[in-house]
C-alpha cells in the first residue's frame, strides 16, 4: 500500500448528528405550531419558524454525502434525482414559482429522516428526551384546551404569500364533543403528537408506565376526536403487551413480523373502494367520513389527473400536486381535493417509481434490526390509511425515518451482492429495558 493510499482522506459526515437536532426543531415547532405560530407573528419574528427548514437542508447534504458516496447506495441516487426531476414537473404542472418553492420545502423533511438510515433512534439519548417531554405536554395542551380558549385559535398569518389560519375550535359530527387541537393548532395532528412520541417512549418504559399513560393518551386523543389515531394507539397497546408476554427470544421476531404485516394497510383503501363505493353518506353520520374518503377523498384525484395529464397516472404529476402546494398556490386549486391516504397522495405525485421505492423498503424491513423504526412502522403505516401526513413537516420525517433502512450500508452492500458480514447476536433484551442494536454493517455515528 503507497504513502498515498495511507493518508488519503475519507469522507466524513456533519458533525453534531445534525439529523437529530432537526428531528428535534421541528418536532418542537410543529408540535407546538399554534403557540410558536401565534408568539412569532405578534412579534414579527416569523423567520424563526423556518428555522427547522435551514437545519434540513444540510441534511440534504448529510444524505447525499453518506448514503450517496459513502454507503454507494445506487437506490439513494435514484430517490434524489427523482424527487428532483418531480420537483421540475410540479412545477410546470403547477405554474407558479410559490408552489415550486413551497413543494421544495415540503420534501425537506424526507432526508432528515433518511439521515438515521445507519443508526437506531435509541441512541439519541437527548432527542428521545425531547420526544418524552413532547408527549407529556401534547396531552397537557389538548385538556387545558378543553377548558381554556387558546389566543391562537383562528389566527390568520401569511405564509409564501397565502393567508391561512389556526384551526378554530369546531364539533364532530353527531355528537356535542369539540374537536380539541392542544398546542399544535390541529386536532388531527395534536393527536398524532400523542401517538407517535407514546409509541417512542414507551418502548423504554415499564408495562405499568404503558397502561397508566397509554390510558390517559387515549382520552386525550378521544378529545381530539381523532378516531384512526385512537384506534391505532389502542391496537398498539395491546400488541405491546402481548409481545411482552412471549418468551425474550421470540418478542424482537413478533415486533418485525408485525411491522411487516402493517404494509397490508396500504391495500384498505382499494379494498374499501371496491366493498363500499357509491354508497351514499349521510350527514352528520358515524361513517360519514370515511364513506367521504371512499367516494371523494381516495378516487376524484385520479379522475382530475386523467383530465389534466394522462400520463401523470404512471409518471406522477410532481411534487406538490394534490397537496397543500397546489391549495394555496396554484392556478389549478379548483381541481384539488384533500387525498386523505400518504400512500394515495405520494403516487399521485411520483407514479410508478413509488412503488418500486416500496418494494425495496418492505425489503428492507425483513433486515431492520431498530425496534424504534419497526415500531414507527407499524404506526405511521395504520395512521396514513385516513391522513395524508404531509404537514405539518414532522409527519412525513417520521414516515422516512421509519424507511430509513432501505438507504443502509447493510441493505446497499447486499444489493450489489457484496459480502455482508453475519454477526451472531446477543438475544432480545427484555422490552421493560429495551436497547435494540446498531446493525452490524453501520459505521459509528
Amino acid at each position: 500500500m503507497t504513502i498515498l493510499a495511507l493518508h488519503r482522506p475519507k469522507i466524513t459526515l456533519i458533525s453534531l448528528n445534525i439529523e437529530a437536532i432537526a428531528l428535534g426543531a421541528y418536532l418542537v415547532r410543529d408540535a407546538f405550531g399554534g403557540v410558536i405560530r401565534y408568539y412569532t407573528s405578534i412579534y414579527h419574528m416569523n423567520a424563526l419558524w423556518y428555522v427547522p427548514d435551514g437545519i434540513a437542508l444540510l441534511c440534504l447534504i448529510q444524505f447525499f454525502v453518506h448514503c450517496i458516496l459513502r454507503n454507494r447506495s445506487t437506490l439513494a441516487l435514484l430517490v434524489l434525482v427523482q424527487i428532483m426531476l418531480s420537483l421540475v414537473l410540479g412545477y410546470f404542472m403547477l405554474g407558479t414559482a410559490n408552489a415550486a418553492v413551497s413543494s421544495f420545502k415540503m420534501m425537506l423533511p424526507v432526508f432528515v429522516g433518511f439521515c438515521f438510515c445507519d443508526s437506531s433512534l435509541g441512541s439519541y439519548k437527548k432527542l428521545l428526551s425531547v420526544i418524552a417531554v413532547t408527549f407529556y405536554l401534547s396531552v397537557i395542551g389538548v385538556f387545558l384546551t378543553k377548558f381554556y380558549l387558546m389566543p391562537w385559535v383562528g389566527y390568520k398569518y401569511e405564509s409564501f404569500g397565502a393567508v391561512r389560519e389556526a384551526g378554530r375550535l369546531w364539533w364532530a359530527y353527531g355528537g356535542d364533543d369539540q374537536r380539541l387541537m392542544g398546542f399544535a393548532a390541529d386536532n388531527t395532528m395534536a393527536a398524532f403528537f400523542i401517538l407517535v412520541s407514546f409509541a417512542i417512549t414507551s418502548i423504554r418504559m415499564s408495562t405499568t408506565w404503558c397502561l397508566l399513560l397509554g390510558s390517559v393518551a387515549i382520552y386525550a386523543i378521544k378529545l381530539t376526536t381523532s378516531k384512526t389515531t385512537m384506534i391505532v394507539l389502542v391496537l398498539y397497546l395491546l400488541l405491546l403487551v402481548l409481545v411482552r408476554m412471549l418468551p425474550e427470544k421470540s418478542r424482537f421476531p413478533a415486533i418485525r413480523t408485525i411491522a411487516l404485516w402493517s404494509y397490508a394497510s396500504i391495500l384498505v383503501p382499494f379494498f374499501m373502494i371496491v366493498v363500499a363505493s357509491g354508497t351514499a353518506a349521510v350527514p352528520h353520520s358515524t361513517l360519514f367520513s370515511i364513506l367521504d374518503r371512499i367516494n371523494n377523498s381516495w378516487q376524484k384525484p385520479f379522475v382530475y389527473l386523467t383530465q389534466l395529464m394522462p400520463i401523470g397516472l404512471v409518471t406522477g404529476c410532481g411534487a406538490g400536486c394534490f397537496n397543500y402546494p397546489q391549495q394555496l398556490f396554484s392556478p389549478l386549486a379548483p381541481f384539488w381535493v384533500p387525498v386523505d391516504n400518504f400512500y394515495i397522495g405520494t403516487y399521485l405525485m411520483f407514479g410508478l417509481p413509488f412503488v418500486a421505492f416500496m418494494v425495496m423498503v418492505f425489503r428492507s424491513t425483513f433486515g431492520a434490526t431498530d425496534v424504534y423504526k419497526l415500531t414507527l412502522i407499524f404506526v405511521v403505516n395504520l395512521f396514513t390509511i385516513t391522513v395524508l401526513n404531509y404537514g405539518p413537516a414532522s409527519g412525513l420525517l417520521i414516515i422516512a425515518l421509519s424507511f430509513s433502512e432501505v438507504f443502509s450500508r447493510r441493505a446497499a452492500s447486499a444489493r450489489a451482492g457484496e459480502a455482508v458480514p453475519i454477526v451472531m447476536r446477543p438475544s432480545v433484551p427484555s422490552l421493560e429495558g429495551f436497547r435494540p442494536e446498531v446493525p452490524a454493517a453501520s459505521g459509528s455515528r
